[in-house]
């Protein structure tokens, strides 16, 4: 009798909206089964369980507070002893807001700080027993590109920058650490373009100064997400996903 193919499992953050939906959306027809997770957006995220289901993928649905240290450990947790082997993490999840940089108090600092980089520190630390059964695991990071060039003139979310900047330090050190057994690389998307939301003047004026004179979609991160998801012989390695925006 021949033994059926396991097929590759996924877990994805943030899940329920944006850059965070497409991506499930993608490495479910890629031929993945997803762990999806939310926190404010549970509706969401079952309405995207059910959608990936249709394209043929085993689906769960977790949903907790990333920025509660004991869920994050817990929600590991349960995905080990569920799912056993773990293919790919994505940590795509972020917290995201603007505020001046003199009015940033200790919350939300923390906060940013806590789902921004605690999160995906203490899940892929509760996971690595899940990735070291797979064959061949991986970790996406969803950084930004705005680390590197401004694309926004008012740059009023500094707490958001140093956390993304420490998620990118995170996914250089996991590569040489978790090496050679587990690839870790990170995606930098610049400004997209999402379904349903209308972009600004200056926005859709930073879209046609691109080299590639297009704005960039939340399906264009996630084909980057996939590729890195599957490059075997790339590690430690932050792929822009911005249009060539860093080179104009």
């Amino acid at each position: 009798m021949r033994e059926v193919e396991r097929r590759p499992k996924a877990i994805v953050t943030g899940a329920g909206v944006r850059v965070g939906r497409a991506i499930a959306t993608t490495l479910a027809r890629a031929g993945y089964d997803l762990v999806v997770h939310a926190n404010r957006s549970r509706e969401a995220v079952d309405e995207v369980a059910r959608e990936l289901e249709v394209l043929g993928s085993r689906v769960s649905v977790e949903a907790c507070d990333l920025a509660d240290v004991r869920a994050v450990t817990d929600l590991a947790g349960r995905i080990r002893e569920a799912h056993g082997a773990v293919d790919l993490v994505v940590n795509n999840a972020a917290a995201y807001e603007h505020v001046p940089f003199s009015e940033i108090g200790p919350e939300a600092f923390e906060r940013m700080m806590a789902v921004n980089v605690r999160a995906p520190f203490f899940l892929v630390q509760g996971l690595l027993p899940a990735l070291r059964r797979s064959e061949r695991p991986s970790i996406v990071n969803v950084t930004d590109a705005c680390l590197r060039h401004a694309y926004s003139s008012g740059h009023t979310f500094a707490h958001y920058l140093a956390s993304k900047a420490a998620l990118e330090q995170l996914t250089l050190a996991w590569a040489r650490e978790l090496g050679p057994h587990v690839r870790v690389n990170a995606v930098a998307p610049g400004p997209v373009a999402i379904a349903g939301e209308t972009s600004s003047a200056e926005r859709t004026e930073l879209f046609t100064r691109t080299p590639l004179g297009r704005e960039g979609s939340a399906e264009d991160v996630a084909e980057a997400v996939l590729y890195l998801a599957r490059a075997p012989y790339v590690t430690g390695h932050v792929l822009a996903v911005d249009g060539g925006l860093g080179a104009s």
